[in-house]
């Protein structure tokens, strides 16, 4: 087995800085030399334990802090901002982006924070001149959900602290799926002393799952099924047992908006209820053995599609990794209203995704799995697959609360997923061009395009019409 070499160089000179030492101060203080110290800023020696250990006694730093490695999604991240239209000219590639990283990671680091910035701005006076209230109060805050989206990023959607504390839960209870529900249930009551009540849709039609933490109780609707009660036990179990867990990541995020720190405790909540039905080395192995067969694996862990499409984006544990995936969620007016992501995929953020991603036909054939092959305007490609989800549904009047979902991953991954496994892949004609939504996408001729594009003036001839009213 391969050790591991470990390089920190950008935050072994970041700390240097940061005390304002030289590197023959550094080199002194631990007991090493200038030449070495150099070799290591310059990422030309990998780092050893011991000096791992030294750096951490003298500075008074977590160790962890200096190995854990960021880079694969602060790369993407990079790569991702640079194809905004706002930067025109030839792109940095691979190997520039990389040095920069390396070299002037505070630098990059301030540069993506001023390009988030930016874009939250720039769809913040774009929702004021769309509102129909322009005295409505706005304020550059991200918003919850990208405050969620920002944290399972970070964490390259996986939390190994909450995948530890589902497998010993896990672990106590039965192994068989089928009493599983009765253990949720029975620990909800026996050993939190929390009552679980099933409560009609008549009494609660707007509630489906309420804990009363005064007069500790969990209420369930009964418009919830048998799957969905056990997910929503789970869930509660991991907010009362585990909540100074996912407190800990938000304020480690800097998360300090009220209903951004709410929301990202229903999600980590949510995280935690997958991982206790979905236990991480059970689910891989199901999931690599039927090649990723979401419906095969929804009814072997007695779980929902959705639920299924949430996990395996989580599969991202080092030395026993998934296909990295993006998830994405969208109701029938195509607004985003969910959305993770392990790969460099860009998701949309705001409004609407691009109109040529399949997710939209899903509503035309409900319940079957849409595949399509996309290209993104910096050529990168992905393989997708794309179906409707259904809400729970308790009367004439909540019927057909269907959202649609995709999936995602690049296109050298196909092969390891069922869906793209009889498609040809150098076919040129399967890849559809697409962008991230109309506001941000640089297609110049697009017959999908419903709005002008923030950055570019794409010309207007009165004497010609084009496939849109944009391309003339």
């Amino acid at each position: 087995m391969k050790t591991r070499k470990t390089f920190v160089g950008p935050k072994l000179r970041q700390l240097r800085k940061e005390r304002d030492q030289t590197q023959a101060q550094m080199a002194s203080a631990l007991g090493l030399s200038a030449t070495y110290i150099n070799l290591l800023e310059n990422n030309q020696r990998s780092l050893s334990v011991q000096v791992l250990m030294r750096l951490a006694d003298v500075y008074g730093v977590d160790w962890r802090s200096l190995v854990e490695d960021g880079a694969p999604t602060q790369l993407a991240d990079l790569r991702n901002a640079l194809q905004d239209p706002v930067f025109g000219g030839v792109r940095p590639d691979l190997q520039e982006l990389r040095a920069a990283l390396d070299h002037c990671p505070t630098l990059t680091q301030n540069l993506l924070a001023l390009h988030k910035t930016y874009r939250t701005l720039s769809e913040q006076m774009l929702n004021l001149v769309d509102s129909d209230n322009p005295e409505t109060p706005r304020t550059l805050s991200a918003s919850p959900e990208a405050l969620v989206h920002d944290l399972f990023r970070r964490n390259r959607n996986y939390f190994d602290g909450i995948e530890r504390s589902a497998e010993a839960f896990r672990k106590a209870g039965p192994e068989p799926n089928d009493e599983l529900y009765w253990y949720l249930k029975t620990h909800i009551q026996d050993k939190l002393g929390i009552p679980v009540e099933i409560i009609s849709i008549d009494d609660e039609s707007d509630t489906l799952r309420y804990y009363d933490e005064k007069r500790r109780r969990l209420l369930l609707s009964e418009g919830f099924d048998h799957l969905n009660r056990m997910f929503q036990m789970a869930h509660v179990i991991g907010l009362i047992e585990f909540g100074d867990d996912f407190d800990a990541l938000i304020d480690e995020a800097k998360i300090t908006d009220p209903r951004g720190k709410a929301r990202c405790r229903v999600e980590l909540a949510n995280y935690f209820a997958a991982a206790v039905l979905m236990p991480y080395a059970q689910f891989l192995k199901a999931s690599r053995d039927c090649r990723y067969d979401l419906d095969h694996l929804a009814a072997r862990f007695g779980v929902s599609f959705e639920q299924v499409c949430h996990r395996v984006t989580t599969l991202q544990r080092e030395g026993a990794q998934g296909v990295p995936l993006f998830f994405m969620r969208i109701d029938k007016a195509g607004n985003v209203t969910k959305r993770f992501n392990a790969t460099s995929f860009n998701l949309a953020e705001y409004g609407g995704a691009c109109p040529r991603l399949d997710i939209h036909m899903c509503f035309r054939t409900p319940g079957r799995i849409l595949p399509q092959f996309v290209e993104m305007p910096d050529g990168t490609r992905y393989f997708t697959i794309n179906r409707t989800v259904d809400r729970p549904a308790n009367g004439f009047r909540t019927q057909d609360q269907r959202l649609a979902v995709t999936l995602g991953c690049a296109i050298e991954h196909a092969r390891e997923v069922i869906y793209g496994a009889h498609f040809q892949l150098s076919d040129e004609e399967l890849v559809t061009p697409i962008g991230i939504n109309c506001r941000l996408c640089p297609r110049a001729q697009c017959a999908q395009r419903a709005q002008q594009p923030i950055h570019l003036d794409l010309p207007i001839d009165e004497h010609r019409r084009g496939q849109t009213r944009f391309e003339s």
